[in-house]
């Protein structure tokens, strides 16, 4: 038997006689039936202090409260208040993305000569597993102890597009060296595509603090993909040397985000993949940030061969889209995300890691986020 930890008391919380600097998440108004099943909010908390909150709406987490250098929790994560709101917010926003993460070119996509069709809600392409993809979904989920909950979906098969029924499972844990971990698989009955990735939106000095332009990020790839003016890749894998997309040693995120370098401009600054220097497959470190006022350092561990960054660029400040917890409205560059994941539009790039699933086959990956911090 285990405690369930649910609205937890921010003063509990807080450092001793100081404000707690973050809004308390209420597990009553993340409580509602869809389409059938009981969306809830979920608490995972270790022996250290270090709060995770995620509703299985989109599996979505909506709050991670970690410490800073002084030892003071801060909720570094963007998210909403109520599932009222998260359902009217930026649907990415702390969302575990499926079937197929980030954009397919024209949503169109082969495999054994069959030419597929997914459906497009980004301009030409599809974008996040398509207009009703994993991120407006309930998952099932339970909560296996204090520290973990696990979340199941089964993708339909002829879903969005997709073809072939795909029982997939994500696992959230909140481990004793504050890190959330998070593992997943799935399995077909079809050949298909899948593509998972995390979507949590960051910010190291705490969400509503401002942009992240000041945060130090460093990559773990020598190379990129670029993309054209609709976002698609390209197929080239191009060095990152000479460019302002060379984090191989840490940079300030807004030191060269205007810079006239045209992958920028097609995006408004980054979001853009990265090719990790690691073997398929392996896990290992492939980014890391540090935030320098509150001292917070994020490291980003995972198997996928690829990670995207995206620095907040459609972030606009508009009710009620961008209005977040506390009200506060998120602007322009106020957050990062860095999504492991295969590179973009790989099922039409033969020269990219391959995301087709095939039946008797198991997708599986893992992606750790770690907090620290430094003086």
């Amino acid at each position: 038997m285990f405690l369930l930890l649910v609205g937890v008391s921010t003063g509990a919380l807080a450092a001793s006689g100081e404000p707690a600097g973050y809004v308390e998440l209420k597990r009553e108004n993340f409580q509602k039936e869809i389409d059938g099943k009981q969306v809830d909010l979920y608490t995972l908390t270790n022996a250290k202090g270090m709060v995770v909150k995620i509703t299985n709406y989109g599996a979505k987490v909506e709050q991670i409260l970690v410490p800073d250098r002084n030892g003071k929790l801060g909720d570094v994560a963007l998210g909403y208040e109520g599932l009222d709101q998260v359902m009217t917010g930026q649907p990415s926003m702390g969302a575990f993305i499926g079937r197929y993460a980030n954009r397919l070119g024209g949503g169109k996509f082969a495999i054994d000569g069959q030419q597929y069709q997914a459906s497009l809600n980004d301009g030409p392409n599809s974008l996040h597993g398509g207009k009703k993809g994993s991120r407006f979904v309930v998952f099932d989920a339970k909560q296996i102890d204090p520290q973990t909950v696990e979340m199941r979906y089964t993708y339909k098969d002829g879903e969005e597009g997709y073809p072939g029924t795909v029982p997939s499972r994500v696992v959230y844990k909140v481990t004793d060296d504050n890190a959330l971990d998070i593992s997943f698989d799935a399995t077909t009955d079809k050949p298909t595509i899948v593509n998972f990735t995390s979507h949590v939106f960051f910010n190291l000095a705490g969400e509503g603090n401002g942009k992240i332009l000041d945060h130090r990020l460093q990559v773990n790839a020598s190379a990129f993909t670029p993309v054209d003016s609709t976002l698609i890749t390209t197929g080239e894998i191009r060095p990152v040397k000479d460019t302002p997309l060379d984090f191989t040693k840490p940079q300030v995120v807004g030191a060269r985000i205007t810079s006239s370098y045209d992958q920028l401009g097609f995006v408004k600054g980054y979001d853009h993949n990265f090719v990790i220097d690691k073997k398929p497959g392996e896990y290992g470190l492939m980014a890391r940030v540090a935030e320098p006022v509150s001292g917070r350092v994020m490291e980003v561990y995972g198997t996928q061969p690829g990670i995207q960054f995206y620095s907040g660029n459609f972030l606009a400040g508009a009710v009620p889209k961008d209005q977040g917890k506390g009200g506060h409205l998120y602007g322009l560059q106020e957050a990062f995300c860095l999504e492991p994941q295969v590179f973009p539009d790989s099922a039409n790039k033969a020269n990219f890691p391959s995301p087709v699933l095939r039946p008797g086959e198991t997708y599986s990956g893992r992606i750790t986020y770690k907090f620290l911090t430094e003086s």
